[in-house]
């Protein structure tokens, strides 16, 4: 079995996420435009770690992003519940020309990309017969963190997938915010209660605590306004 096969992220009840077989830890900042429209992914650095660490899930560690315990401390309630059934059978689709968009809102992390300056996604595609628009809509779905949007050349055609390493990227977006972990390359995720989420190129996973669909992202860290201070 290769290293790649071996990594693996096992979610502790109540507690962090264990991060098995060296899996490569990065931050990557988002680039947005002077309007504060989302652009890009910057990799900023890579984080050092040993080949099993453990990553704060409760949002409170001293050392963020790893866990320092704080979980226990404050009676940390990481109960999870999100669906486990697999994105094809949750997704909508929406065509358009040369390109069919998928979705799963429930993945919706509220990263923006897939809102342009003018029209979201969804009305761009009645544009799609313009390869120039039809491109701008492949690459902000590319974007995505969560993978909520995804795409294929036709309904029913194979999925199109930006091709990312395995690793988890620590997030920061604009004014100072922190998102959550970027999970890509397919790094399977296993809940506290033994069942596995659906493997996937893309997915993003709650770090600030207070997501409502544990141990997924749900955008609750811009509710609250979450931090980190690159306490490690």
């Amino acid at each position: 079995m290769s290293g790649d096969e071996r990594r693996r992220i096992v979610v502790l009840e109540d507690g962090p996420y264990v991060v098995y077989w060296r899996t490569p830890l990065k931050r990557k900042r988002k680039i947005v435009s002077e309007n504060n429209d989302s652009l890009a992914w910057e990799t900023r650095d890579t984080i050092d770690t040993e080949n099993v660490y453990a990553l704060c899930r409760c949002g409170r560690s001293g050392s963020k992003p790893f866990c320092d315990g704080t979980h226990a401390v404050i009676g940390f309630d990481g109960t999870e519940t999100a669906d486990v059934r697999p994105y094809e059978e949750l997704r909508h689709v929406h065509d358009g020309v040369g390109i069919s968009a998928q979705r799963v809102g429930e993945l919706c992390v509220h990263a923006a990309f897939c809102i342009g300056r003018t029209r979201p996604i969804a009305e761009m595609l009645a544009d799609t017969d313009d390869s120039d628009v039809r491109s701008d809509v492949m690459g902000r779905i590319g974007n995505c963190p969560s993978g909520s949007y995804s795409y294929a050349l036709h309904r029913g055609g194979d999925t199109i997938e930006p091709d990312l390493p395995q690793a988890i990227s620590v997030l920061e977006e604009e004014d100072g915010l922190a998102g959550p972990l970027w999970v890509t390359g397919g790094v399977p995720v296993h809940r506290a209660d033994g069942q596995p989420l659906q493997t996937r190129n893309r997915m993003a996973l709650c770090r600030c605590g207070h997501s409502g669909n544990k141990p997924l992202c749900d955008g609750s860290h811009r509710k609250i306004g979450f931090r980190d201070e690159h306490s490690a």
